[in-house]
């Protein structure tokens, strides 16, 4: 790479002169980092839209709601548990927690609040999720 050429305008001001692919290539670069920085942006805000009041879901659980799974799917699989492993330890049953992950039912407080114990999680993380469930 070529070293840039820096010269001085009448007013004392310093300007860079530099070929053009070089120009381009910071361009691009720069658009990436926009990219990226509003994709972290949307990550972030979709984790405090998820986020319990005890703090943030692990980012292995928000990954996992932005391509499309439920917040319960999501923490089941972040657990390594099957739907019948986790049914069982909520005393619920697996159609039912079926249902639940794939938002044809919603559970009442109690019920989040015993899936939470099961998953080993704070309880607001299922009970406060509204529609994240």
């Amino acid at each position: 790479m070529p070293s840039p050429q820096i010269i001085r305008s009448p007013s004392g001001e310093e300007l860079v002169v530099l070929p053009r692919a070089e120009y381009e290539a910071l361009l691009a670069a720069a658009e990436d980092a926009e990219e990226d920085a509003a994709d972290l942006a949307m990550l972030d805000r979709r984790r405090a839209e998820t986020a319990g009041p005890d703090g943030l879901l692990p980012a292995e659980v928000s990954q996992s709601i932005l391509k499309g799974d439920s917040l319960l799917k999501a923490l089941r699989r972040w657990r390594g548990l099957t739907q019948t492993e986790l049914a069982e330890a909520a005393g619920l049953g697996q159609g039912y927690l079926s249902d639940l992950e794939a938002r044809h039912k919603q559970g009442s407080p109690e019920t989040l609040a015993r899936l939470a114990a099961a998953l080993g999680i704070p309880r607001p993380w299922l009970v406060s999720a509204e529609g994240n469930r």
